[in-house]
């Protein structure tokens, strides 16, 4: 059985795998050690952040005390849900839209919808601004900037990732399929629901994903479009870091980071469930 031992790797290939390993491993330490440092701080028992004073969860009892800011994070989790959904749905559209179709204008229309991606945040956040102070509700009254203003500015840049994701998912799709199906007497309704969609299903989610992610976090467009009734978790965040960054907002962030990979493992199991159910 000596074909079944394991043929002895070169030197250049040891170097290289090991080289490999370790920028995978230097490049993992640089993007979540100051995630590991912010949770393991949050539990610090003293109010100053750089020194380590001992282990206490007071400050998680005083973040989940603290009305206003379970308030903010109830609003930023409310307008993340709606977005995303909205998101889904019209950038799911488009990149059936510019898939499918050829029409005049194709190009314009596809940056448009990119433009989003690439102007700064700090431009669409004025634009909005704008925008809601230009629009006029009935007795002369401008546009309130409260949930529904943060919400539709939002949509407004978290929909074109959706887009950008779905439209390479559909790149891969053998049209073939589509076409198969409505020979066996599928409407154009089942052919979408029951082969093209399935194919989807994996940019859907991704997409659902990142838009979640990036409505979750934002704060430039937010900050604009957002009333002084009216707060979110990262403006509150902000406003308490201006101060100081104490174990509270760290108790906060950890919270919001639990919440954000719960979410994600969730969306991942069950998409991973519904792929099984379909191979079987």
């Amino acid at each position: 059985m000596a074909w079944l031992r394991q043929t002895p790797r070169a030197p250049l290939e040891y170097t290289r795998t090991l080289w490999m390993r370790s920028w995978i491993a230097a490049v993992l330490v640089f993007l979540y050690a100051p995630l590991l440092v912010l949770m393991i701080f949050s539990f610090n028992d003293s109010r100053r952040n750089v020194v380590w004073r001992g282990f206490t969860t007071k400050y998680y009892e005083k973040a989940l005390n603290n009305d206003t800011l379970v308030e903010a994070l109830i609003n930023s989790l409310t307008i993340a849900a709606l977005a995303t959904a909205a998101s889904l749905v019209i950038g799911a559209m488009a990149a059936i839209m510019l898939w499918r179709f050829r029409f005049r204008l194709k190009g314009v229309v596809d940056g448009t919808i990119s433009l989003p991606i690439i102007v700064p945040e700090i431009c669409l956040g004025v634009a909005m601004l704008i925008f809601f102070a230009w629009v006029e509700w009935p007795n002369n009254l401008i546009w309130p900037l409260n949930l529904g203003a943060i919400t539709i500015a939002h949509i407004t840049f978290c929909f074109p990732f959706v887009t950008m994701v779905v439209r390479s998912r559909l790149a891969s799709f053998n049209k073939e399929e589509e076409e198969a199906a409505k020979d066996l007497g599928a409407s154009d309704w089942q052919a979408f629901k029951d082969v093209l969609l399935p194919h989807m299903r994996p940019a859907l989610v991704a997409g659902a994903l990142l838009a979640f992610t990036l409505s979750l976090d934002d704060f430039v467009i937010t900050f604009f479009t957002s009333g002084p009734d009216t707060i979110t978790f990262p403006v509150k965040v902000y406003s308490m870091v201006r101060f100081s960054v104490t174990p509270e907002v760290n108790a906060a962030s950890t919270l919001l980071i639990i919440i954000t990979v719960v979410l994600t493992a969730i969306a991942l199991r069950v998409q991973g469930t519904k792929n099984l159910s379909v191979s079987h």
